[in-house]
């Protein structure tokens, strides 16, 4: 099976206009407090869903998992090539430990990947934007929508994951009582292939 070696790497700013309109390269956002945070500028070029099927992220963990959304992502990206932040790799690595502390498969809801900062559910610098987020509605055969069931698995992330949150219980913003939100922060990943002199890059995307 092929690993996320496959895809083309792309700078945000080279990218047409409808796709840095939505993906909204190295712009800013602010989170819950306000606190203003910088989106990722680099990304993987998907094809097809075929090819988002096929290649491997992490030992049990395809790429399409983490990019399956629904009528409220923005139009273009419902459609191929689609776009994901590079820090989904390092996403991958930290659910495949997370798979083998709860002994079971993990799934990820739709949308409770990869969105982005246009998809409808995003209302703040979400770390959905960044790639490095997951909202989880089952692990094995235990569906995750009631509280003993959440905290649970949450409680083994945080033994399992050092540094990664999650969201508390419950039905109000900024909680969750029908999955497991599990993120790693606000990470930009900047691949080795990218151009030269990044700045010089930046100038010239922002121009176009």
């Amino acid at each position: 099976m092929p690993d996320v070696h496959a895809l083309r790497v792309v700078d945000g700013h080279r990218l047409d206009r409808e796709y840095r309109d939505i993906l909204l390269p190295g712009a800013s956002l602010s989170d819950r407090r306000g606190v203003t945070r910088q989106l990722p500028r680099f990304f993987y070029e998907v094809p097809s869903w075929q090819v988002a099927r096929d290649i491997e992220l992490a030992p049990h963990f395809q790429l399409w998992e983490f990019m399956h959304t629904d009528v409220r992502e923005a139009f273009p990206l419902r459609l191929f090539p689609r776009y994901v932040p590079c820090a989904v790799t390092l996403t991958a690595m930290v659910l495949e430990h997370y798979r083998e502390a709860v002994g079971s498969p993990v799934h990820i809801a739709a949308n409770g990947g990869y969105r982005s900062p246009r998809h409808q559910l995003t209302r703040h610098a979400s770390a959905h934007c960044w790639g490095t987020a997951v909202n989880i509605y089952r692990v094995g055969d235990s569906y995750l929508d009631s509280r003993e069931s959440i905290e649970r698995f949450a409680d083994i992330a945080r033994q399992e994951l050092p540094g990664v949150w999650h969201r508390p219980y419950g039905g109000e913003s900024g909680f969750a009582d029908d999955h497991l939100h599990l993120d790693l922060g606000y990470v930009v990943a900047v691949p080795h292939d990218v151009p030269a002199d990044p700045l010089e890059s930046s100038l010239e995307g922002a121009a176009l």
